[in-house]
């Protein structure tokens, strides 16, 4: 059958006109599957027939990029799933760690976007306040494509944390997020003065980790058919650990 929309077998444009009983047929090529790579291993740490909740490692990509072609979450759930299309739920930074939600159909996809309840957990430079909320709006640098800062024509957003523990000069901070601005997390609280340890696009050091100290450790969200509430967890990375033992 030929690709594109036909009509009664026979290729048309989707400005021409059609005629009452004419067979209207739309076909068209899944380029949504990606390549399986089943050298890689990521931890399932929850999964039903509708989902799958994945422990992602600090240095891989969620989806494919010019530089990132193969060794991407997307590209194990293909090998895992060949038949399936990849649905992230909740999408991480390629240094951030933790739990990533993906949905295994579309219905699933839709009633879990921005249903998602994350906890997350950072090691910061500095003994911070015990709680507090931080609300700075965040906007591109100008001169960057990546970068974000805090600036007053920016996007409303909200950080709020409670430390947990303090050890070694790092604080342990759990966090959540009232809204999901692009490195929220990260330019908060360089902005307040804490900047995440190893993450030195932001002003902290890397001495004692080479990546940026943040986990996704806590998602909470409801069974998309069965509405059941659903909390899955996952430890602190021992990079992240043996900064405040």
């Amino acid at each position: 059958m030929p690709m594109g929309i036909t009509r009664n077998g026979m290729l048309i444009r989707s400005i021409d006109t059609v005629s009452k009983g004419d067979v209207i047929v739309l076909q068209w090529e899944d380029t949504s599957l990606l390549e399986p790579n089943g050298n890689l291993c990521v931890p399932i740490a929850f999964e039903n027939e509708n989902l799958v909740v994945f422990n992602k490692p600090c240095g891989m990509p969620v989806h494919p990029s010019i530089k990132h072609q193969g060794d991407t979450l997307g590209n194990y759930f293909a090998f895992l799933y060949p038949d399936l299309c990849f649905r992230p739920v909740n999408r991480l930074d390629r240094d951030t760690s933790g739990l990533c939600l993906v949905a295994k159909n579309a219905h699933s996809a839709n009633r879990l976007q921005g249903n998602a309840h994350k906890t997350y957990y950072a090691v910061v430079e500095g003994d911070t306040p015990e709680y507090g909320t931080i609300d700075a709006p965040i906007a591109r640098e100008r001169e960057s494509i990546i970068l974000r800062c805090v600036r007053e024509d920016g996007q409303s957003a909200v950080t709020h944390y409670k430390k947990l523990k303090y050890a070694n000069d790092f604080s342990l901070e759990e966090i959540r997020l009232e809204t999901g601005r692009t490195h929220q997390i990260r330019v908060h609280f360089s902005h307040i003065g804490f900047p995440l340890a190893g993450d030195d696009m932001y002003g902290g050091g890397t001495q004692f980790i080479a990546r940026q100290a943040l986990h996704c450790g806590k998602l909470t969200f409801a069974e998309p058919v069965t509405n059941e509430e659903i909390t899955v967890t996952a430890e602190l990375p021992q990079d992240m650990l043996s900064l405040i033992e």
